[in-house]
């Protein structure tokens, strides 16, 4: 069953609509995409670009490879888009959808690069945001309330 999503960047000045067929989606941890985010790997939603509508405007681009472009916003950041010049679909970041807990990550690409060390982190004490003080007196301070 088909399902629109919605999804943007952090300062919100890049929306869009997807139509998503599923939940799947997969883990990349090839160089160019942890250079991309800065991370140990990045999760990535593959649909047809023919899916996908820009709400606001559309993001800027970065030509990361001869042969791809990456979406990103240049107010804020957020990386948005993996898009290869020769394929009909494209990849959206799964933490831009508005609710990223739809999908499940179903394979593994680049693992040339894989740091398994950073994916099975569930024995590893965990902390709520609200739990830390100093954090959550700084969004209290800034904002009126913790962020959603």
């Amino acid at each position: 069953m088909t399902t629109i999503m919605t999804g943007g960047c952090q300062c919100g000045r890049i929306r869009y609509a997807a139509r998503v067929a599923d939940t799947d989606a997969y883990l990349c941890h090839c160089r160019m995409c942890q250079r991309a985010t800065s991370g140990v790997s990045i999760a990535l939603k593959g649909i047809d670009t023919a899916d996908l509508t820009w709400t606001t405007q559309p993001p800027e681009r970065y030509r990361s490879s001869p042969f791809a472009r990456r979406g990103f916003c240049s107010a804020c950041g957020t990386p948005l888009t993996y898009e290869s010049d020769d394929h009909p679909a494209m990849d959206l970041t799964v933490g831009s959808f508005d609710d990223p807990s739809h999908f499940r990550p179903v394979s593994h690409s680049g693992v040339e690069s894989w740091h398994p060390e950073w994916l099975d982190t569930r024995d590893l004490p965990t902390q709520r945001t609200d739990q830390n003080q100093r954090i959550s007196n700084k969004w209290i301070e800034t904002l009126g309330h913790l962020p959603d």
